[in-house]
């Protein structure tokens, strides 16, 4: 099905106010958007479409979601077509999940952290990628939800249903927003490390309380690659990708939980119901200096600007090769269990042994 054709026929037939149902023909287009439009959008996303559960939604939605970053609506940053109260427009919006946020701080307290949240990501993004779209929406005078959703909206393209753009226009926009997407959670992760109190979303869970899907384990390719960072191109190595896949899957031979989904950080680990923040460095000609550096530096900001004081995960630094006597011993000093890769499999530092890390 084409997106203008979708669009156009759920904004068009969801009903209003008591006309509205779940059980609509609109409603149930809705739901198959991942089979209608999933197409779209890159490999790997979740597409999701919402009449509402229960009672029809003031303003339907289907979302976009990058796995890594969320599986849901209520939590993290995702890609979203709110259709408006009065049913007269979509809004294509960067925006970011306001239920779990909501119920911890009451939605009047919520709205302006997201709100804050969202405006200190969007100046942090460049000009150009700003240029021409929405700081705010408009989704009616309803209270709730959709307050909430126009509290959260970092940038954003709004269509009049009566006058729709053509569908390559429409799928260019898409294009470009699942663009500024991914360029907007590398941005965020920048202003959380410089500014820790302004990004209050994606709340960890405590160490020790593990869950089934907390954490997913899918290292990248290790072949080369070439990454794009605020119009910066990186050529980077995927020597560090390959450590991490293969230290990730000695783990979980031993039953132990990993995840490669917590970006910025390498590897989560979760053993025996506690939690470990994990640093990979690869090390070149066998100059184990900077890498120790690195992590050391590593390790302190993530969990100083990714955990709560209160709930500091214990660290790891894990090392393509032995680093010696006097960097095991510097990194425990500093309460890091160090682990590298041998010929035989993995050694590791007094902490990490005892943890049962090698």
């Amino acid at each position: 099905m084409e997106l203008g054709d979708f669009l156009y026929q759920v904004g068009t037939t969801f009903g209003v106010g008591a006309d509205a149902s779940t059980s609509s023909d609109a409603a149930r287009l809705l739901r198959a958007a991942p089979n209608e439009i999933g197409h779209l959008v890159p490999a790997g996303y979740l597409v999701e479409g919402s009449p509402g559960r229960g009672n029809a939604a003031v303003c339907p939605w289907v979302s976009f979601f990058d796995p890594d970053e969320t599986t849901t609506a209520t939590r993290g940053m995702y890609l979203v077509y709110l259709l408006a109260e009065d049913r007269k427009t979509f809004a294509l919006s960067l925006n970011q999940g306001v239920t779990e946020i909501t119920k911890a701080l009451g939605a009047p307290e919520a709205r302006q952290r997201l709100a804050a949240q969202a405006e200190a990501i969007r100046e942090a993004l460049p000009a150009e990628a700003r240029t021409g779209l929405d700081t705010a929406i408009n989704l009616g005078g309803r209270s709730g939800l959709p307050r909430s959703y126009e509290a959260g909206n970092l940038l954003a393209i709004t269509y009049e249903l009566a006058a729709m753009p053509d569908e390559q226009t429409l799928r260019t926009d898409l294009s470009r927003m699942i663009t500024l997407y991914q360029d907007a959670l590398a941005v965020r992760e920048e202003v959380r490390q410089t500014t820790r109190d302004t990004i209050v979303t994606v709340v960890e869970q405590p160490p020790g309380q593990s869950s089934e899907n907390l954490l997913h384990f899918a290292p990248k390719s290790d072949e080369e690659y070439v990454q794009i960072v605020t119009a910066r191109k990186l050529r980077k190595s995927r020597s560090h990708e390959t450590l991490v896949q293969q230290y990730g899957n000695f783990l979980l031979a031993q039953g132990v939980e990993v995840g490669t989904n917590r970006h910025p950080r390498d590897l989560v680990i979760i053993k025996d119901g506690i939690h470990w923040l994990a640093e990979a460095k690869f090390i070149r000609r066998g100059n184990a200096t900077g890498a120790v550096r690195e992590a050391l530096g590593q390790l302190a900001t993530y969990a100083f600007f990714l955990y709560p004081e209160d709930a500091q995960p214990r660290r790891m630094a894990l090392f393509s090769e032995p680093v010696g006597d006097g960097f095991t011993r510097l990194l425990e000093h500093h309460g890091i269990a160090a682990v590298w890769r041998t010929g035989e499999g993995w050694a590791g530092s007094p902490s990490a042994i005892a943890a049962g890390l090698t």
